[in-house]
């Protein structure tokens, strides 16, 4: 149970340091994937420490869901099956926030434009982004795979502790 709190420490540091980006970005769809994440871990956690299975169990189920939402986050970023990364999905289409990594990224020179006398309004000003040493799209897919990973460890840790649970109640009952 050490291993699996351990586990559960990981990825709520983790989900933590990915909210950070994701509220620097104004990425809605992704802030609030976090917040439930980090409920989720903290339940799970409750759970394995506070010995009740059915808190651990809604961990299991939401870690399926959390790393089905995290391929389509890598989907997403790699533009598979028709997704593109210059949509505003991932900000609920009310604003044109994109990732907080494509213009800070290490070693990405950013650069703002006034803006041009055609077909460009006086709120908006264009940013010139120039030599990322890894675009903004594949550290967003790091962090994706660095959920999935911490994830599937914290998702066999609960279904062993489960277990050990299960085999606890078990021995209880036959005495």
């Amino acid at each position: 149970s050490d291993l699996a709190a351990a586990a559960a420490v990981a990825q709520t540091l983790s989900a933590l340091e990915r909210q950070i980006f994701d509220f620097l970005g104004f990425q809605w769809a992704p802030i609030l994937g976090n917040f439930l994440h980090i409920i989720v871990v903290i339940l799970g956690l409750f759970g394995t420490i506070q010995y009740r299975p059915r808190y651990i169990v809604v961990y299991t189920v939401w870690t399926a869901l959390w790393v089905t939402w995290n391929v389509f986050i890598i989907c997403f970023y790699l533009e598979v099956g028709g997704l593109s990364k210059d949509t505003d999905l991932m900000t609920f289409n009310i604003s044109v926030h994109r990732s907080w990594w494509r213009e800070h990224g290490p070693g990405c020179v950013r650069r703002v434009l006034p803006p041009s006398a055609h077909g460009m309004t006086d709120d908006y000003t264009y940013v010139s982004v120039t030599g990322c040493i890894v675009d903004f799209q594949y550290l967003e897919v790091i962090h994706s795979a660095v959920q999935i990973l911490l994830s599937l460890v914290g998702f066999v840790y609960a279904c062993y502790v489960i277990s050990i649970f299960m085999e606890e109640e078990d021995t209880c009952r036959n005495k």
